[in-house]
């Protein structure tokens, strides 16, 4: 992985760290830069004069041009690195500027991205599921509630099962619902640990039948799977069933998103290896690389992509890279549980790069939209969201 591309994920993480005000370990654990680099760098971060400087400079960039001629650069190899050790770090600068994540605690009352009071009804999505049995029975699962039966239990945050063995050779089988503004954590009877996003629905044996092959089914939305290796199972695939796409895997990580008002089935893997079978054809995939297959086609296609802008939405964060704005409200309108309309349809198709924390009230978010001059303006009313 060349400096450059190290340097961006830091600054991603670093990003995340400080939306989410935590310590900036990424940065001290960081073997990229010295000591001297990092004092500039978090002196820059946090400095109130320099950030509103840069602010300001912010809304004077002409992103697709300067962005040009910044990659053109890097790729002259008379560029020496320490120039682009600080250019780097002026982008980590711009990037966080860009989120808007210095809000009120670092700027103590300032006027600059300061929330707008809204009458509505929207919240900010939570850990909340409902847990359909084997018997048909239906529990809520939600922040404060206790559940446990059988060989699981949950605190309301996450539900976690027992190694317990299936005896009688006949899967019972479990389905966890995440609703719209919610999210929640499994971590399965043989150690497999699953996020699941908001609107998704996963069905999965409460506990595995030894010696065979461990299937689970993602019946619609997006899930995270950290899968426990096969050889921690007397060489058990695990494989993940949606629609016409099984995913098979010996013990990896990967990103399955599969929502039921989309045509489309993205699998991105983080690590290790699985393979595809669309309909018979199979398809391997290497880290990095995301398959986007075409239900109304039945067409493959495999592209490298920026697996943390995938996934992050797991640790709290939502990062979009050249992403329309309808696909980004798309995003927001399951976590927040709203509806959005835009008045002016070539606004859907305006590009957006930003890091947001999942915390944020949505009227933050759009202010941020707004100030950046994405969209000219927004009403809310009740749970429905005006792009004007």
């Amino acid at each position: 992985m060349s400096v450059f591309n190290k340097i961006i994920i830091l600054s991603k993480k670093l990003a995340s760290s400080l939306l989410k005000d935590e310590k900036p370990t990424d940065l001290e654990a960081s073997d990229i830069f010295n000591d001297a680099d990092k004092t500039y760098i978090l002196k820059n971060l946090t400095d109130k004069t320099l950030i509103k400087e840069r602010l300001n400079l912010a809304n004077q960039i002409k992103k697709k041009e300067d962005w040009k001629k910044v990659k053109s650069n890097i790729t002259k190899p008379s560029v020496r690195f320490l120039y682009w050790k600080y250019t780097a770090a002026a982008v980590l600068i711009g990037l966080l500027v860009s989120t808007c994540f210095f809000r009120d605690t670092l700027f103590n009352n300032s006027n600059e991205c300061v929330s707008i009071t809204v009458n509505n009804n929207i919240k900010t999505g939570t850990d909340k599921a409902t847990l359909t049995l084997e018997n048909g029975t239906v529990v809520a699962l939600e922040r404060g509630s206790n559940y446990e039966a059988g060989n699981f239990k949950s605190n309301g945050e996450k539900i976690v099962y027992n190694s317990k063995n299936n005896p009688n050779k006949k899967p019972e089988y479990n389905y966890l619902t995440i609703p719209r503004g919610g999210q929640f954590f499994v971590e399965l009877s043989d150690g497999t640990k699953v996020w699941l996003n908001s609107e998704s629905q996963l069905k999965y044996p409460v506990s595995f039948i030894k010696g065979e092959t461990r299937n689970v089914e993602l019946v619609y939305g997006e899930a995270y799977f950290d899968v426990s290796p096969s050889t921690n199972h007397k060489g058990s695939k695990f494989k993940v069933i949606n629609q016409n796409q099984v995913v098979e895997v010996l013990g990896t990580e990967f990103n399955i998103k599969a929502y039921k008002d989309e045509t489309n089935i993205y699998t991105t893997l983080a690590e290790g290896k699985v393979v595809l079978d669309f309909n018979g054809e199979k398809q391997k995939l290497s880290p990095t690389q995301q398959s986007n297959f075409n239900l109304n086609t039945n067409v493959l296609s495999v592209v490298n992509v920026d697996v943390y802008n995938e996934v992050s939405w797991r640790q709290g964060i939502f990062s979009f890279e050249n992403k329309p704005l309808k696909e980004i409200m798309k995003v927001l309108a399951r976590w927040y549980d709203i509806e959005v309309f835009f008045v002016n349809q070539e606004s859907e198709n305006i590009e957006f790069n930003g890091i947001l924390d999942k915390n944020q009230n949505i009227e933050d978010i759009l202010k941020i939209v707004k100030n950046f001059k994405i969209i000219n303006d927004y009403k809310i009313k009740n749970k429905t969201v005006i792009i004007k």
